[in-house]
């Protein structure tokens, strides 16, 4: 059967649309309006601002919050910032960072390792495998999970930030990806061809350790070479001095990380999906030889009383989040109707969270830290939020959640296993559903 034509724009269709625009005078206010003023200023939505406080009955905060720059670590500064609470706590300290470039270095290292480990095992097909196609698109990103986080601190540890410093590829990503992208690919090609002419694994895997070395040479040139130890000695908010000496980075972890993040799980709500159910991402790794991602799927009223539950008991919450919806960057600000677009444009956008989800209108795009709600009559009705963008936006760093944004544009939270009650506890039992690697749920926050 042939394929019918589609059915083109015509020029009465057009004439017609121009004259419905220009009949309706709030048509040509709204032009004049947005032509002039920039969309989010014209469009915030007052009430809501005026409503704004920044007051918690629960708040765990009171350090400095931590600036990724002009990179995609916030999964990574999320992870760290949560364990630095119990660091400072032991220390005595009222502000300190653990060295988030010196994390991200291995992060980049063994995401290599695991994307050419991932060409050799799917070598078999054509390049234009969707999958080939996904692998190869974006092959060493900024982005990450929770599992991915603490895989790296369980095998190459942690030290502080004056330790190994920030340097400008660590702040600012760009240049350093476009060249492991380009190294990467290469190889990828280089190992496919290996393969396709007869060659063994094996010398794939002799190609793959050849070209490692280059990726551990462009990244020791951009990070600095990671250290195999160095000397800690520090003095606490009493003028007291302490020294350590010299310390491993996995020596580093054991002493000043007390939360036992090994017996975390992650909690997702996919509406789309069926809840109670486990869930895990094809190639959604960094480590080879590391846990694998695994989501625990919840309705939205259960993974946010877990959160309000941790907070309560004075546990900061790992979290992850489509953080571009209905923001005010400059306040701080985050709720569900926060901007009255559709009533200025006089449209319906017209999906709900699952909808959005299939149709990749949403997605996780951010990791954060819950640091505070605010609890009226048992129920949350806002949250306080440790972001990593710097103190330029919110208060000082810190952005307020109203509850109805949580409700549609929350994704995740790390949890320790007791939080979960023993139906969670055994539907963690169940065998782990995989998603296509390009699922909305396998993206990096």
């Amino acid at each position: 059967m042939s394929e019918e034509k589609g059915k083109a724009v015509t020029r009465k269709l057009v004439e017609k649309l121009r004259n419905e625009f220009d009949a309706k005078l709030s048509n040509k206010v709204a032009q004049n309006a947005v032509t002039n003023v920039p969309l989010p200023d014209l469009t915030v939505n007052r009430d809501l601002v005026q409503e704004m406080d920044e007051s918690f009955s629960t708040k765990l905060d009171d350090w400095k919050v931590t600036d990724q720059k002009s990179s995609g670590r916030c999964w990574l500064f999320a992870t760290l910032n949560l364990l630095r609470v119990g660091a400072m706590k032991k220390m005595n300290l009222k502000n300190f960072e653990f060295s988030q470039a010196y994390v991200h270095f291995w992060d980049k290292f063994e995401k290599a390792n695991h994307l050419l480990e991932a060409i050799i095992k799917t070598s078999d097909r054509p390049v234009d495998d969707r999958t080939i196609h996904f692998l190869l698109s974006s092959p060493i990103s900024d982005g990450g999970q929770w599992n991915m986080a603490t895989n790296l601190i369980e095998k190459h540890g942690l030290v502080p930030k004056s330790a190994y410093p920030e340097s400008h590829s660590s702040s600012a990503t760009h240049w350093m990806n476009v060249h492991l992208k380009n190294i990467l690919q290469s190889s990828a090609c280089e190992i496919r061809a290996i393969i396709n002419r007869g060659g063994s694994i094996e010398e794939a895997r002799k190609q793959k350790e050849i070209r490692i070395g280059d990726i551990w040479k462009i990244l020791c040139i951009h990070l600095g070479t990671p250290p195999r130890s160095f000397d800690w000695q520090w003095r606490d908010k009493d003028n007291k001095f302490h020294r350590k000496g010299k310390m491993t980075p996995q020596q580093f972890a054991k002493e000043f990380v007390d939360i036992d993040y090994k017996n975390y799980v992650c909690l997702v709500n996919d509406p789309r999906n069926k809840y109670y159910q486990t869930y895990t991402v094809d190639f959604l790794q960094n480590v080879v030889d590391g846990d694998s991602t695994v989501y625990l799927n919840l309705p939205i009223e259960e993974m946010k009383a877990i959160t309000q539950k941790m907070l309560e008991d004075g546990l900061p919450v790992w979290m992850g989040c489509d953080v571009g919806k209905e923001l005010h960057r400059v306040k701080g600000l985050w709720d569900a109707e926060l901007f009255k677009v559709k009533e200025l444009y006089g449209v319906e956008y017209g999906m709900n969270k699952a909808e959005r989800l299939r149709h990749y209108q949403t997605m996780m795009t951010h990791a954060m830290l819950f640091t505070g709600v605010d609890v009226v009559d048992g129920k949350p009705r806002r949250w306080r939020v440790e972001n990593s963008w710097g103190t330029s936006g919110g208060q000082k760093g810190y952005y307020t959640m109203n509850d109805s944004w949580y409700d549609e544009h929350m994704f995740e939270i790390a949890a320790p296993l007791s939080y979960l009650s023993k139906e969670m506890q055994k539907a963690l039992k169940t065998e782990p559903k995989a998603l296509d690697p390009w699922d909305p749920m396998g993206s990096l926050a």
